[in-house]
């Protein structure tokens, strides 16, 4: 059996888009036998290079909002961090205490709890932008949008149609895109894997983090590519590092297979050899 798992990724190519670990990723894979192919996908960027969202802090401190929208938990953590370099934690909270905060489900609300905000409105189940939309409808009396300024947090991709949905109601929209992670500044690694992915010549794709399957998508667009490349990806064998990781797949639409018993990229990989080559047999029926 351990003879097995040791070789478990012997004659398949394995993807993975790792960044800041991927020598010691290709290593792992190469250890059970696969083929690696390590795209990077991400660069860490300063906090102090988030313009947008320094500018948004500081008109939010002089009252240039009605209301704020925050969408994810972990963009709103982004967010608190960027205005930490500009005002103390205590003065970011209190100007957010003075305007409307709608928070897009459970994660957001946790993250703003933390700073000791009180959310406005908590989006409903299943948390998408229409119930968003559909929940400001509901509450218009008490909460309305028409002629309001409303700030929109957003990490990673843009959500256009809740931007227009905003704007059609009569809401002036301030979008505030916060990041810990860009682009890296070659992407071409990351255009051959998408290419790759799109002439079916992956097997086994392993995700470390959220982000990196919206690049990956987000480059394939930019490569008018983006549905060869959801098509190859329903052939392949998705391993996530966990459950955030999971959710952003599937909302892209995509199956995970698998994930680890410890979110570590040493037992990801252990997995992916025990289990991708019978996935892979699976999902491509034979």
């Amino acid at each position: 059996m351990e003879g097995r798992i040791q070789n478990g990724l012997a004659g398949l190519r394995v993807l993975s888009l790792e960044s800041r670990r991927a020598g010691e990723m290709a290593k792992l894979i190469a250890s059970y036998g696969g083929e690696p192919m390590v795209a990077p996908a991400m660069q860490e960027v300063p906090l102090e290079s988030n313009t947008k969202a320094l500018e948004f802090v500081r008109l939010l401190v002089a009252g240039g909002f009605d209301m704020v929208i925050f969408l994810t938990g972990v963009g709103t953590r982004a967010l608190a961090k960027v205005a930490e370099t500009e005002i103390p934690r205590e003065q970011f909270a209190a100007a957010l205490g003075r305007v409307a905060v709608v928070a897009r489900g459970p994660k957001p609300v946790a993250a703003l709890k933390e700073l000791g905000v009180a959310v406005t409105l908590a989006v409903p189940e299943p948390h998408t932008w229409r119930d968003l939309l559909r929940a400001l409808d509901e509450g218009t009396a008490s909460l309305p949008v028409s002629g309001r300024r409303v700030a929109v947090q957003e990490y990673g991709a843009a959500n256009p149609e809740l931007l227009e949905g905003l704007a059609a109601r009569g809401a002036e929209v301030t979008r505030v895109p916060v990041y810990e992670w860009a682009l890296p500044d070659d992407t071409q690694p990351l255009v051959a894997a998408a290419e790759a992915i799109a002439r079916h010549e992956i097997d086994v794709a392993l995700f470390t983090t959220s982000l990196q399957i919206v690049h990956l998508l987000q480059i394939a667009a930019e490569a008018n590519i983006e549905e060869s490349v959801r098509r190859g990806l329903w052939r392949i064998v998705i391993g996530s590092i966990g459950p955030v990781t999971s959710d952003v797949l599937r909302e892209q639409g995509l199956a995970v297979d698998f994930e680890p018993p410890h979110p570590k990229m040493g037992f990801l990989v252990s997995e992916a050899a025990q289990r991708a080559p019978e996935l892979l047999r699976k999902k491509r029926g034979g």
